[in-house]
């Protein structure tokens, strides 16, 4: 009898065992348990405190999509509860820091901040089981879990091609489930810009639209001539900011400067250094409808009408940027900074007297001039900036995050001089580039695949143990010249956000390529629960 119970206790043992807790990120640690919890519609959620109302909201919405049914919301912790309580003993720990525990008779999650109650939230959402049925069993298990990096983002460019109120409302949430914190949102480019200011109404009006976009792959070879407009307004920009508040999402807006400017110099052209002299049109482009003055560009790529360093300009752009961070909380502001070409200020007699009157070395230096003064507005309102890596160039602002995206090399010079540096290169994180060599639809070009992604490493080694505290996270950027709907936007960073999350989020030392490829297909099978269209060609 005793060798059948130590066979049996062997086999349950080994059961466990080969089960596996599927949650993305991996967590820090992670133990099946016996037997399994049932949540029903008699379940009731236990509120610690109004805070934690937020992730018991955020649960009850998905459970209600995906399964029909919400729980109630009480005060008195009883049997057959999901229990949601902040422990102050835990709120010196790392920053996200949680405890789930699912037993047979209750589910109690624990931690030291909201936030870290709604990551374990995202954890339990994973371990919900992927048919709709009104009695859902729940694995048994024990997790304690943190983050490894503070800063863990994603980009998406509106610029290129505007997205929906709905759409950007359901890539908050996609971001919130993979436990990620910031929302980058690029919101004006040569193509378009997004954002309403009142002051500036033109750049809506004009800035917003454009008369055609090229087809194919960039020139092009023909164009759609369908007027491609949109942006956000206010009101909608702060029930967006709200919605992404109350799942623990920074959003940082993008308003690029001093390149990339085409749709605000065809709002208002006294922005550039030739007002008068038409919008330059790349050759090989189609172009639809006008060409005189200035216009919004239909094409892609990089152009040399940029923003001239006037004090009207410096005065357009503080009146803009005061709107900008009425909307937007956030300690940062991202101000781009990134491929602005110098043809223009070489060649404008105001740019050369600038540089002369100010000292400066030469056009790069007039950038490094463009960034400080724009920088120190900012600062004089309270914010930070954030540029991509180009700023560096000339001299960088002196209290600057970098974006490192032209590979890991500026991001490196950053942390040596003490600058705090969100990695983005592209060889890594740009999820806009191919999966496979045999694309099925038309992709801007590069080629990263899944496991380039996952073994992907934020804290390069040329750097110190102390300088590598200046990388403060990574992010993936994805930008849309060949991303017109939603379902392609979910295509090309599903499964790769998948892994990226688990690269800023779980301890590097567990990190195990084989192991995500077992664990993958699980969350694959979620994502087809949850409709969410991606890469199957892994």
């Amino acid at each position: 009898m005793k060798n059948i119970l130590f066979l049996l206790a062997g086999f349950l043992f080994t059961s466990l065992k080969a089960q596996q807790i599927s949650i993305i990120p991996q967590p820090v640690k992670a133990t099946l348990q016996q037997g399994s919890f049932v949540l029903s519609q008699n379940t009731v959620l236990i509120l610690g405190d109004a805070d934690t109302k937020k992730s018991a909201d955020f649960l009850n919405e998905h459970l209600q999509q995906f399964y029909g049914f919400k729980l109630k919301i009480g005060k008195k912790q009883a049997s057959g509860s999901i229990n949601l309580s902040i422990d102050l003993s835990m709120a010196t720990e790392m920053e996200g820091k949680y405890s789930l525990a699912v037993s047979t008779s209750s589910i109690q999650i624990k931690a030291g901040t909201h936030e870290g109650i709604f990551y374990a939230v995202q954890s339990l959402i994973q371990l919900l089981p992927l048919e709709k049925s009104p009695e859902l069993k729940i694995p048994a298990a024990v997790i304690e879990d943190y983050p490894r990096f503070k800063y863990r983002g994603l980009m998406l460019d509106c610029g290129r091609h505007f997205f929906s109120i709905d759409f950007i409302k359901h890539y908050i949430d996609l971001i919130a489930l993979h436990k990620m914190n910031t929302f980058h949102w690029h919101l004006t480019e040569d193509q378009g810009w997004r954002i309403e200011i009142k002051k500036y109404p033109k750049l809506t009006d004009i800035g917003g639209c454009r008369n055609g976009t090229i087809t194919g792959h960039h020139p092009g070879n023909g164009n759609d001539s369908t007027k491609n407009c949109g942006y956000y307004t206010q009101e909608q920009i702060k029930e967006i900011v709200k919605y992404a508040s109350d799942r623990y999402i920074t959003i940082i807006p993008e308003i690029e400067m001093p390149g990339h400017s085409s749709s605000a110099i065809a709002a208002y052209p006294q922005l550039s250094c030739f007002p008068d002299e038409p919008t330059e049109i790349k050759k090989g482009v189609v172009w639809s409808g006008s060409t005189a003055g200035k216009q919004v560009q239909q094409s892609w790529g990089v152009y040399k009408d940029v923003y001239c360093p006037s004090e009207y300009t410096f005065h357009f752009l503080e009146d803009v940027l005061d709107e900008v961070i009425q909307l937007f909380p956030s300690k940062y502001i991202h101000i781009g900074g990134d491929e602005c070409p110098k043809d223009y200020w070489k060649k404008s007699t105001f740019c050369q007297n600038l540089i002369k009157e100010n000292g400066l070395k030469d056009e790069e230096a007039l950038q490094s001039y463009f960034v400080q003064r724009i920088e120190k507005y900012l600062n004089s309102k309270g914010r930070s900036i954030i540029g991509w890596d180009e700023i560096l160039e000339g001299g960088v602002a002196p209290n600057a995050t970098i974006m490192s995206w032209r590979g890991e090399a500026g991001g490196i010079n950053a942390a040596k001089q003490h600058h705090t540096v969100i990695m983005t290169p592209t060889t890594y994180v740009y999820f806009d580039y191919s999966q496979t060599h045999k694309e099925d639809s038309l992709v801007i070009g590069g080629f990263l695949p899944l496991d380039k992604v996952y073994n992907y490493e934020p804290i390069p080694k040329d750097l110190t143990e102390e300088e590598g505290k200046y990388i403060i996270g990574a992010q993936a950027n994805v930008w849309t010249e060949y991303m017109t709907k939603g379902s392609k936007v979910e295509y090309m960073i599903f499964p790769r956000l998948t892994a990226l999350s688990e690269v800023l989020w779980s301890p590097k030392e567990t990190r195990n390529w084989d192991d995500f490829q077992k664990r993958l297909p699980d969350v694959l099978k979620r994502y087809d629960f949850w409709n969410i269209s991606y890469f199957r060609g892994q």
